[in-house]
């Protein structure tokens, strides 16, 4: 890894490997928006209903190989795992104070 992890990312990672939904959505701000692919999501309900289908609700899990910063954005690596997706992929997020903003992922 290259440096270390924003608090509200690690929060939101914490949460997401616990199968956490409602500490995972508690970490986004109240317009947080998840761009999975292009499709994006705004908005708690919004990601919750994404989340269910794709995210917690097949069970991931992330396990973080490297992380750098780009400009504003802190780009964490992980292999990803669980009953949906399993592979490698890359995460941005964009934090505003204590909470994530925006998180992208792509692969």
């Amino acid at each position: 890894m290259t440096g270390p992890i924003p608090q509200p990312v690690v929060t939101l990672l914490d949460a997401a490997n616990a199968n956490d939904l409602d500490a995972f959505l508690a970490a986004f701000t109240a317009d947080g928006v998840v761009d999975d692919w292009g499709r994006e999501f705004h908005g708690a309900d919004a990601i919750r209903g994404w989340s269910d289908g794709e995210f917690i609700g097949v069970e991931v899990s992330l396990a973080v190989t490297a992380v750098e910063r780009q400009g504003d954005e802190t780009i964490v690596t992980a292999e990803v795992g669980g009953k949906g997706f399993n592979g490698p992929s890359h995460f941005a997020f964009r934090v505003e104070g204590e909470r994530v903003a925006r998180m992208t992922i792509r692969a």
